[in-house]
């Protein structure tokens, strides 16, 4: 594609070179690029991404992209090589990866989850009824991305840098998928990895304190906000209205078609807070769906893991899924990590999961206090 093209929607304050040039790859780690690639140059929190430029060259760079306070003149590049000074390298990223896929984000249903905790769970039992219901699903998350019910490849980031989002839309595309799921973080509105993507839903879990630092958010309200950012992109919104912040979204955003889910709450998709069972192995609750009480469980046990499938089920009710469909997707469904049941031979309850945050071990510590007959015993540890 030509770079004129693909720079059309980018705010550019300098340029020198031609730009009449074809580019066949972009991205903002010089070592991922090829022959003919667009390098964009980030200023990150660890390192200014001008220093790679003769890396991304010597491996095949045709253009340059950087931050608008770099002097293009200055640069010690060959005159054959455009350089571009923009307003957001970041955006710009974004911007140019969703032209240079052709927009893959409208030619399919895209729903996104955000939240303190739950992400993984909640799209998880979201691609599950969907894929129950007959769509063919894809999921881009901080476990693995997931096309048609293959895994395509692990992750090691809640959600990927905007290229990478854009260029496993694309590939759903190709292969047909109906609905994709991602996982949006804070910092991924916050950097731009997700502008450009056009959400038909946006779900918010919850909101408790994290990643509040320098190099995060300076405060809970900013946290909030950018979190909040998904739902604003979203056409259409889910909101659990038992979180004191997240139920003013409804307020917030009052142009915006909100659905909204919970136990202690009036809302749209409620369980019946005198019929939550949970166990060991499992959570059985009732709600209203679609006109008649209906029976629920799931084989992944907490109070948080209702408020999960009641948001699912809520993001689901867009598609016109049917209760016997949630039915068969939530009894036996499984999650990686998440309040992830061990079968061993000695019959007892083992228990592994992700919790790597003070908030997170707590709320898992408290859901099984909650139901365990015994002792408890917590392994904690981190990785290196």
């Amino acid at each position: 594609m030509k770079l004129s093209k693909l720079i059309s929607s980018v705010d550019v304050r300098n340029k020198v070179g031609d730009l009449d040039l074809d580019i066949t790859n972009i991205h903002s780690d010089s070592r991922k690029i090829k022959e003919g690639g667009l390098f964009v140059a980030i200023n990150g929190f660890a390192k200014n991404g001008i220093e790679f430029i003769p890396a991304a060259i010597e491996n095949g760079a045709k253009a340059i992209i950087v931050e608008p306070d770099v002097d293009v003149h200055s640069l010690n590049i060959s005159g054959e090589i455009p350089v571009i000074a923009v307003e957001n390298t970041r955006k710009a990223l974004a911007q140019i990866s969703c032209e240079f896929y052709d927009h893959p984000s409208k030619k399919l249903k895209l729903v996104g989850v955000t939240g303190t905790k739950g992400k993984t769970t909640t799209t998880f039992m979201i691609k599950s009824i969907l894929e129950t219901h007959g769509f063919k699903v894809g999921l881009i998350g901080s476990i693995a991305v997931y096309i048609n019910g293959e895994k395509i490849e692990d992750t090691d980031r809640t959600t990927p840098e905007s290229i990478e989002i854009q260029k496993h839309l694309a590939t759903m595309c190709e292969r047909h998928t109906d609905i994709a799921i991602i996982e949006v973080s804070s910092q991924a509105t916050k950097l731009d990895r997700v502008t450009g993507c056009d959400f038909d839903v946006g779900i918010f879990t919850n909101l408790s304190e994290d990643h509040i630092s320098p190099k995060e958010h300076p405060n809970m309200e900013d946290y909030f906000h950018c979190k909040l950012q998904l739902l604003k992109m979203a056409k259409y919104c889910v909101i659990n209205n038992d979180d004191a912040k997240v139920k003013t979204i409804a307020e917030l955003l009052p142009d915006k078609t909100i659905k909204t889910f919970g136990i202690d709450n009036p809302s749209d998709i409620r369980a019946n807070r005198n019929d939550v069972k949970i166990t060991d192995s499992l959570i059985d609750f009732s709600i209203n769906y679609q006109g008649k009480q209906e029976q629920i469980k799931a084989a992944i046990p907490g109070k948080f893991s209702v408020y999960n499938a009641l948001g699912a089920i809520t993001a689901c009710s867009y598609f016109d899924v049917s209760a016997e469909t949630i039915r068969k997707a939530l009894k036996d469904l499984k999650v990686l990590g998440r309040s992830e049941l061990v079968p061993n031979p000695l019959g007892i309850t083992i228990m592994i999961d992700y919790a790597h945050t003070p908030s997170s071990l707590e709320s898992i510590l408290t859901a099984v206090k909650s139901y365990a007959k015994g002792r408890v015993i917590c392994a904690w540890g981190v990785g290196r």
